[in-house]
């Protein structure tokens, strides 16, 4: 895992290359695969790595990429605009996304 990459797009296919295949939607209380049919609580995640993206051309296309691994051995990415209101998320998930920010 590299420590920054030049774009989204390109981290996400170096990272999808590394297993982080799955890809996690944020929801109230955690993360979920809709293609897995799936959801996992805060607890039972960890953020690996998360990288920033800011857009060139407009201030509202920034991004996080969080790279994450769950409890049951489940790697993926949950790719997320930040400063946007992504609607009600729980605090323990906040604190979780946020470990890495400080």
């Amino acid at each position: 895992m590299e420590n920054s990459y030049s774009s989204l797009s390109v981290a996400i296919e170096a990272l999808q290359k590394e297993g982080y295949t799955i890809d996690f939607n944020l929801v109230e209380e955690g993360v979920e695969s809709k293609s897995l049919k799936a959801t996992w609580k805060a607890g039972q995640l960890e953020v690996v790595r998360f990288y920033r993206f800011e857009g060139m051309t407009n201030p509202g296309d920034n991004t996080i990429l969080y790279v994450i691994k769950t409890d049951d051995g489940k790697k993926g990415l949950l790719v997320d605009a930040y400063g946007a209101d992504t609607g009600p998320v729980s605090q323990e998930m906040i604190d979780k996304l946020n470990i890495h920010n400080e």
